[in-house]
C-alpha cells in the first residue's frame, strides 16, 4: 500500500463505482431525516421478504 500518498489501491478500485451524490445528499439530511428514510427502507426490506416467502 501506498501510505506516503494516502491513496489505498482498494478504495480507489471502489471508488469509481460510488455515486457521490446520493453520499452528498443524504448528507444534507437531518439526523431524523436519514433515520425516517432507514426506517422506510427496513419496511420495503421486510415486505420484500414476506413477499419472497421468508420469515425473518
Amino acid at each position: 500500500m501506498d501510505h506516503s500518498r494516502g491513496l489505498d489501491p482498494v478504495i480507489e478500485a471502489y471508488k469509481k463505482d460510488v455515486d457521490r451524490t446520493l453520499i452528498r445528499k443524504n448528507l444534507k439530511l437531518s439526523y431524523e431525516e436519514r433515520l425516517q428514510n432507514l426506517m422506510q427502507l427496513q419496511k420495503f426490506a421486510n415486505g420484500l421478504q414476506k413477499a419472497g416467502g421468508r420469515k425473518q
